[in-house]
């Protein structure tokens, strides 16, 4: 009889420092010798579960048994486990080698051919199968516990990070593995951030842009190209500003397992927390659902801040005569015919130029911009009493979290509560909610806190703004108008322009700090519902 023998085990290091395969092979070698049989090839699987096909060396094994003629007439394995740990593909399979006249023999679970052996045989399975559940039920419960304490339970680290041992050894001998920030990796994180908040050169940037730039100056994910995916990975990985979470996506389905499932460990930041939940709230602001792409990326102007005052749809680039011509054009006209909108098709280079000098003659005028922060305080000044209540509100309920996560921590303490999951997911759940409130008031606390602008440093902000704006070339132009004008609707002949007082109060405060070189990136400082009609431009 010719023999094809099949070895596995289910993970690489096993294959490496294990002597489970060549075991195997020996024992199955001098089994097919004492029965006279002939082997003819060897499959060795070196990492790989058993639950499911997806085994290129199973795989290959499967597709050389379909051959015709078939080169061997039995496939020999250790024990059952080895072909398959899954009752129902464990069936599936040995029906069609049945089909071919290939046997399926255990060396150590030897069955006969007749109805009971065939019994066995799916008796075994079936053992197999739960065996490997509750292998896998215990070996996961052992690695969340040790994420509990601190332990890297992987063997490739996140990007940016590498381990360390650690004197603890494990049960098994081995030592056991913390997470280190990797410096040299730890510096392309940080410019990927800095990219997707500040952009380069003027110009904002997204995933896939960040990729680019990195790919062209040599920057590599560990010897391979950057692709937008891996960059938006980054982004938005929590593991960057120092939490850590393991068992988050079921490694099979790869879909995100419940929230209640997950282990947190803290490790060393790389970047800060606050900056973190800023990209969050770009990359929430700037998602495809609320914005279209073209508006974040379109080198064009106005696009995504113009709208057409007959309809209300957005106005978009159109051209005319092989692209000799550019207008912007209601896009309701240009999608559902002329006959559903009367707004008109107006030239972008006479808009453009229209819009950028009346915002820097008329409507960023040192006195003008002084007038407008003016009633911006007497706004605030408003609706004073209704956010002083809001925030006695948010600060009642963080004085109770913090009263019940003390009470928490001084049971465990005084040995009244052990510290075991469910404790600890109790105690991760009030310390979420605190980062939310603190959110809250801080948000609260930007409202009431309107930074006192000096004359001097008004007309200094207004003046290099003007010169900013002007300067088609450099792109900071659309910056500055995605930052400080949140619409401007066209109708017959009149452009209504409606910004934020809160964006411009802020942006004209971060000169202190920075020059307008770099368009400031204080998004959670912008003020929902209280923009401002900043006048017609004609």
């Amino acid at each position: 009889m010719r023999i094809a023998l099949y070895a596995r085990v289910s993970t690489v290091k096993q294959a490496e420092k294990d002597l489970s395969i060549p075991d195997q092979l020996r024992q199955m070698r001098d089994w097919c010798k004492a029965n006279g049989y002939t082997v003819i090839m060897e499959y060795v699987e070196p990492g790989a579960s058993a639950t499911d096909d997806k085994r290129p060396v199973f795989q290959q094994m499967i597709a050389d048994a379909m051959l015709k003629p078939c080169p061997y007439d039995a496939i020999v394995v250790h024990s059952l486990s080895r072909f398959f740990c899954n009752s129902l593909e464990f069936g599936l399979y040995e029906r069609d080698l049945n089909k071919i006249g290939v046997k399926l023999i255990s060396i150590t679970q030897q069955t006969s051919d007749d109805p009971s052996g065939e019994f066995t045989r799916r008796l075994l399975s079936f053992f197999d199968e739960y065996q490997s559940k509750e292998n896998g039920k215990h070996t996961l419960r052992a690695m969340k516990e040790n994420t509990r304490q601190g332990y890297f339970n992987g063997s490739r680290p996140p990007f940016g990070y590498k381990t360390v041992e650690v004197e603890t050894v494990s049960i098994k001998g081995k030592k056991k593995k913390r997470l280190a920030i990797d410096e040299h990796e730890a510096a392309t994180v940080r410019k990927i951030f800095d990219l997707y908040l500040n952009g380069h050169l003027g110009q904002s940037m997204g995933a896939k842009q960040i990729a680019v730039y990195l790919n062209e100056r040599g920057f590599t994910l560990r010897g391979k190209q950057w692709g937008r995916n891996r960059v938006h990975e980054i982004l938005s990985n929590s593991t960057y500003c120092g939490e850590f979470i393991f068992n988050r996506r079921d490694a099979k389905n790869q879909k995100d397992k419940p929230e209640s499932e997950w282990v947190r460990m803290a490790i060393d930041p790389i970047i800060e927390q606050s900056l973190f939940e800023v990209v969050q709230t770009r990359k929430a602001s700037r998602a495809p659902s609320k914005v279209p792409p073209r508006a974040i990326n379109s080198p064009t102007l106005l696009t995504g801040i113009l709208k057409c005052g007959c309809c209300g749809a957005s106005m978009t680039l159109a051209t005319g005569k092989g692209g000799h011509y550019r207008y912007y054009k209601c896009n309701t006209r240009i999608s559902k015919g002329n006959k559903l909108c009367d707004g008109r098709s107006i030239p972008m280079e006479k808009l453009d130029s229209l819009i950028l000098n009346t915002l820097a003659d008329k409507v960023f005028d040192p006195n003008r911009v002084k007038t407008m922060l003016s009633d911006m305080k007497k706004q605030i000044k408003a609706t004073q009493a209704s956010q002083d209540d809001g925030l006695k509100k948010l600060t009642k309920e963080l004085d109770e979290i913090k009263t019940a996560t003390d009470r928490l921590y001084e049971a465990v303490e005084k040995g009244f509560l052990p510290l075991d999951s469910s404790l600890q997911e109790r105690s991760h759940k009030l310390n979420a909610r605190k980062q939310e409130l603190l959110i809250q008031v801080a948000g609260y606390r930007r409202q009431q806190q309107l930074p006192e602008i000096k004359q001097n440093q008004l007309e200094a902000f207004t003046k290099a703004l003007r010169t900013k704006l002007l300067d088609r070339k450099s792109g900071f132009g659309k910056e500055y108008l995605k930052l400080l004008v949140s619409e401007i609707r066209i109708k017959n002949n009149q452009a209504e322009i409606t910004g934020s007082y809160s964006a411009l109060a802020h942006a004209v405060e971060e000169t202190k700090k920075h020059s307008l070189e770099r368009v400031p990136s204080f998004v959670p400082n912008w003020l929902p519902d209280q923009g401002s009609n900043l006048g017609p431009a004609d």
